[in-house]
């Protein structure tokens, strides 16, 4: 097991929830924690629970940093209308997380590393940046033999998720098009979030 998807599987283990929805999960044998306390339960806190919260959607998200997350709070608060709408939309336009939802990959830290390797291709310019805001409109497609590879192809043939509506794809060109910023409701995750705890957390 590589140090990546040990990693995935002990957010999974430490939050108690099946994060991503894929059927190799630790949690759907074992949906305590890990440690000799791992089966302890107590009831958390206010604070706790916007913790959690936190750590879920930040964890959903290829368990991005916590600079990069509060970066993208604040360009929520500084957008108009819904905080918590505004939170999930920047997420939904990372380059990294539309590669995931498109199915080129199996899971956002695959796509991370797709990106991150040059592989991605945004209005046929190449981005290696995961936090990529993306635009209305654009065009997203993967680039040169990566487009062969084994786990993309298998990925794309996956029954396990559906692209979103927010999106279109073509698998046999590996390419697709971002048609805009979803709301909360639209977007397919596999377990229940709160953003607007993870806006309460921020505004203590």
């Amino acid at each position: 097991m590589t140090k990546r998807i040990n990693a995935k599987y002990k957010i999974d283990r430490r939050l108690g929830v099946n994060l991503w929805g894929r059927p190799k999960s630790p949690v759907n044998s074992r949906s305590y924690g890990p440690g000799q306390h791992g089966q302890q339960r107590s009831k958390p806190s206010d604070y706790g629970l916007q913790l959690r919260a936190k750590q879920k959607l930040k964890g959903y998200y290829g368990n991005i940093s916590e600079r990069q997350f509060r970066r993208l709070y604040q360009e929520a608060i500084r957008r108009r209308g819904d905080t918590s709408e505004n939170l999930i939309e920047l997420l939904e336009r990372r380059l990294d997380a539309v590669v995931y939802r498109m199915k080129f990959v199996a899971t956002p830290f695959a796509a991370r590393q797709l990106v991150n390797h040059g592989h991605v291709a945004v209005n046929g310019k190449r981005v290696n940046i995961p936090s990529f805001q993306l635009k209305d409109g654009d065009e997203i497609s993967l680039i040169g033999k990566i487009k062969e590879n084994v786990n993309v192809i298998a990925s794309t043939q996956s029954n396990e998720r559906d692209v979103p509506e927010y999106m279109t794809v073509d698998h046999k060109k590996m390419e697709g098009k971002y048609i805009r910023g979803p709301k909360f409701t639209e977007v397919p995750y596999p377990v229940h979030m709160e953003p607007n705890l993870v806006i309460e957390f921020y505004s203590r």
